[in-house]
């Protein structure tokens, strides 16, 4: 095998170091420190050297082509490609720069929710907002965009209350790693999957997938989508005269989406759409704030120190201990369940709702049974009379035998 002079000329260091050190004329650690290596690794080559000789000492890859050489061609492509369409960009630059994703083919098939904070009422600079925006991957139309306080998981349960109800559900779900979005263990790291948020609870539960960002160039659509946003909907706000959320909103819905989707929406590859129906689906007890407690012993449980008074249930003298689901649902309401049975309803306070006050089809009772279940359909005789059988269609109740009663005497 063939060297190169610079491997041959580093095996003849590292022979006459360890020579030096086997005679005693150095000791291990000044030989490790000539060699700029660590003891553990000289005492490797040591081991090296007493099995093979010299050639022991020879790096095994060292003076060969690296595995990782890329092809002639592909190095060629890259140098043209520099040369003709990026000259003067540095090569950091030009290396994180990468061929775009291909949108999905699909409208619905992938949608990028994404928040925005930003003083987005130019009349009020003093106060900052946030954005939630949700747009379509394939046809980069805008399905949603709210002003709100924070980015919060009541928000963006809201804005995926909107794009459900007006469209159906998605396939799957972009997002950012958020602390509502995904559970990360470690900063920058993997998301936990067996660790779900509200939200990603709701979206296992509705069957779509949510897929997590780990770039920010994986956001870069979403990205643009925040800047076009910055660059437009700030001055028409302005020019509108708007100074509340409330009105931002309102011109958000009527005027800017529908504008925004005329100017920058495209047909999607496939004109199929990836949407499927909601199919009687309710959404109210499903995009909630979810959480397991257990009954008091005064039949009370409390979700963040909000009591709710449990009445009593049928055919059960009390509900204490038992391990029921607490909602709270996007309209502020409080729900108890156990099971698929609703055991109240309540508003934001606490107070318990009458029936009637039910949002949702889940949380609507039946109603009261009739007590002829059948006096909806058309009614004939109870009991007609057999033709030509003699019997006559009620028959005569039959006498009671009646006997005096007989005395009953103490017991032998």
């Amino acid at each position: 095998m063939v060297f190169a002079a610079a491997a041959v000329e580093r095996a003849m260091k590292v022979q006459e170091v360890i020579m030096r050190a086997l005679s005693g004329a150095l000791s291990w650690l000044q030989a490790a420190d000539i060699l700029g290596i660590d003891p553990r690794s000289l005492r490797r080559w040591r081991a090296r050297y007493e099995a093979h000789g010299v050639l022991g000492l020879y790096d095994g890859r060292r003076g060969q082509p690296s595995r990782r050489k890329a092809p002639v061609g592909e190095v060629q492509r890259i140098l043209r490609l520099y040369q003709d369409g990026y000259r003067g960009w540095n090569v950091r630059h030009f290396y994180r720069f990468g061929r775009r994703r291909e949108p999905r083919p699909c409208f619905g098939e992938l949608l990028q929710l994404d928040g925005s904070t930003h003083a987005w009422l130019r009349r009020c600079p003093e106060q900052k907002q946030t954005l939630i925006a949700v747009g379509d991957d394939a046809t980069k139309r805008l399905l949603s965009a709210q002003l709100w306080p924070s980015e919060t998981t009541h928000a963006v349960m809201s804005a995926l209350r909107h794009v459900f109800t007006a469209h159906g559900l998605p396939i799957a779900l972009y997002t950012d790693r958020a602390g509502w979005a995904f559970h990360t263990p470690k900063a920058g790291g993997r998301v936990d999957r067996t660790h779900l948020t509200q939200v990603g609870r709701a979206l296992a539960h509705l069957g779509i997938e949510h897929i997590p960002s780990y770039s920010p160039q994986g956001r870069g659509r979403s990205e643009r989508l925040n800047r076009t946003l910055q660059g437009r909907l700030i001055n028409e706000l302005d020019g509108a005269g708007i100074t509340t959320v409330a009105a931002a909103n309102t011109y958000l819905t009527e005027r800017f989406i529908p504008d925004y989707n005329d100017e920058f929406a495209r047909p999607p590859a496939d004109p199929a759409s990836a949407f499927v129906p909601l199919h009687g689906v309710d959404l109210d007890s499903v995009l909630c704030q979810e959480e397991e407690r257990s009954v008091g012993q005064d039949n009370v449980v409390v979700l963040e120190q909000v009591p709710l008074q449990l009445a009593k249930q049928p055919g059960r003298r009390s509900c204490a201990g038992l391990r029921v689901i607490v909602r709270r649902h996007l309209s502020g309401q409080h729900s108890v369940w156990h099971g698929t049975r609703c055991l109240g309803h309540y508003d934001g306070q606490g107070r318990p709702l009458p029936t009637s006050a039910l949002a949702g089809p889940s949380m609507s009772h039946r109603p009261p049974r009739p007590k002829n279940a059948r006096a909806h359909l058309p009614q004939g005789p109870r009991s007609a009379a057999r033709q030509g059988s003699g019997i006559p269609s009620i028959l005569p109740r039959p006498k009671r035998r009646s006997a005096p009663r007989l005395p009953v005497g103490p017991r032998q």
